[in-house]
């Protein structure tokens, strides 16, 4: 019997998966299984669309249509909670099967926490994540420094440090950090990304540490969750899954690979915090940057912390309509209500017409506000900081008033004479 903390090579034994799929098909299989034998009413998985910059969400019900959805897409810059959340009805009156980065992971969990998702009605297969292109820097990416035409690739990868392109005549590699130090390669806050790999889902998989005869042939799973323990052994018991013990070896360059990357994570965040500067001056600098916003209100509608239907940020008592620039509140607002449980997703800057760097700056707060109260989001079911009170002040007003109402204090100053 499978159980929690269990590690194991995995690939399917399913021939028209095998065809199609990367690394065995292991999780094309746990979700056709999953489907086959009604564990979820539905599989909330990516496809590519018109091409490989094209990353679009389908939601499957037959299990026949899972095969086009294997392999993976790098140029898809996707969060799958807010989907749920908004057209799927949080997972409330069905169960969902979702393939999973890490920020997806940590994005559920914050929208659980809000009660916006049914987190008993998700099961969460996460895959290794080394970070994700924007579709249009991957297209200029491929022309200027592949010098190959972006509509003839038809595959891409990351393997060994290298993103790699295969197209009509041949195939390429360039490092990653020579293309990230060119102005290429992965998302901003893909390279900041302390979530390589999502062990918040039910299962986490991915290629490494995957070596001898299985490398290239099997998936790679940590089970994290009885739930994934069940499907794993659910889906063995059907045939449609074989697995091993992993290769000590493995085990070992798997850890050394993901340190490597979190170590990367670190270069990236005190390059990119450093400079955003400190103090005043890095409040110049986001007021700057920000002074270019429009108001269309897309970093809101994408970001997973968001979800309220009256937002404060249209209180024209806070935030005076009609006015470019917009008033500074207005970001003010979207900082106080997210920074504590940013997840580092980039959506918001992703969509961004005037291209702030939004995920940037929210993500710098998150950072010093978990420095501060020890608060990391999206790890877990642990509600962020709510408000911030001086104890000792406290305990005299509620000696003095009886009240043990803080917010009063906290959010409203001039209440301190009673």
């Amino acid at each position: 019997m499978t159980k929690k903390g269990d590690m194991l090579y995995a690939w399917t034994s399913d021939a028209e998966i095998q065809k199609k799929a990367e690394l065995g098909g292991a999780v094309t299989a746990l979700w056709k299984y999953a489907l086959e034998n009604k564990v979820v009413d539905a599989v909330f998985v990516v496809t590519k669309g018109v091409d490989l910059y094209d990353a679009v969400p389908v939601l499957i019900t037959d299990p026949k249509d899972l095969a086009k959805t294997a392999g993976s897409l790098h140029c898809g810059t996707l969060l799958m909670a807010k989907l749920v959340k908004k057209f799927l009805n949080g997972a409330t009156d069905k169960k969902i099967g979702v393939t999973v980065k890490g920020c997806d992971a940590m994005a559920f969990y914050e929208l659980a926490k809000r009660k916006q998702i049914n987190l008993d009605n998700i099961i969460m297969i996460g895959v290794n994540c080394g970070g994700s292109v924007s579709p249009v820097i991957a297209r200029k990416m491929i022309k200027e420094k592949y010098d190959v035409d972006p509509e003839k690739v038809h595959k891409e990868e990351i393997d060994k440090g290298q993103f790699i392109i295969e197209y009509e005549g041949g195939h390429k590699g360039i490092s990653v950090d020579e293309l990230e130090e060119a102005g290429y390669g992965r998302r901003s806050n893909c390279r900041r990304c302390k979530m390589k790999i999502p062990r918040q889902a039910d299962l986490a998989c991915g290629n490494w540490g995957v070596i001898g005869p299985k490398a290239g042939k099997a998936t790679f799973i940590e089970v994290c969750s009885e739930k994934g323990a069940n499907l794993i052994d659910g889906a063995k018991k059907k045939g449609i899954l074989e697995t091993e013990a992993p290769n000590p070896k493995g085990l070992e360059i798997r850890g050394k690979v993901e340190g490597a990357m979190l170590k990367l994570g670190e270069k990236w965040r005190k390059h990119d915090f450093e400079a955003l500067g400190e103090g005043k001056d890095r409040l110049k600098k986001i007021m700057s940057e920000t002074s270019r916003c429009i108001k269309c209100y897309q970093c809101i509608d994408v970001c997973p912390i968001c979800y309220c239907v009256d937002c404060t940020t249209k209180n024209p008592a806070y935030v005076p309509p009609g006015e470019l620039p917009v008033n500074f509140m207005f970001h003010l607002i979207r900082y106080a209500h997210i920074a504590s449980s940013c997840v580092n997703c980039g959506q918001c800057e992703e969509v961004c017409a005037a291209e702030i760097p939004n995920a940037l700056i929210m993500h710098s707060q998150q950072v010093e506000m978990e420095k501060m109260f020890g608060h990391t989001p999206g790890q877990d079911m642990e509600l962020p900081i709510l408000a911030y009170a001086e104890e000792r002040e406290e305990r005299s007003r509620l000696h003095n008033t009886g009240s043990d109402m803080i917010y009063l204090n906290v959010f409203n100053p001039m209440d301190k004479k009673h």
